[in-house]
């Protein structure tokens, strides 16, 4: 759980998030057991108000550029301003990966 810990406390730095959910699937995926390389993030930040969905999902990867050229193959994500979370507080499944899936095997 190294990556998810560093995922995590680096966004709560940079983002100062009122709610931060950091979800290791990597167990949905076809990948050795124990890797930490499929994430969801689920993370609500006042930083986020007045940005469009892109606007705040570059700015979680720039946070996490370096963990996105090296140990993260992919990171499903959701960003809530406040406001936003206050209204609607609903967390959507994370799509199946392209890749293959153990459970189909």
């Amino acid at each position: 759980m190294i990556i998810q810990k560093i995922i995590t406390e680096k966004l709560q730095q940079s983002l100062s998030p009122e709610y931060i959910q950091v979800i290791n699937e990597s167990h949905q995926h076809n990948v050795p057991d124990g890797s930490e390389s499929h994430f969801k993030l689920v993370i609500v930040s006042k930083d986020f108000e007045g940005l469009r969905l892109i606007q705040r999902q570059r700015r979680v990867y720039q946070i996490l550029e370096e963990e996105m050229s090296s140990s993260v193959h992919a990171l499903t994500m959701q960003t809530f301003s406040a406001d936003e979370w206050q209204a609607n507080q609903t967390v959507v499944a994370s799509p199946q990966c392209m890749g293959g899936n153990k459970n189909h095997q």
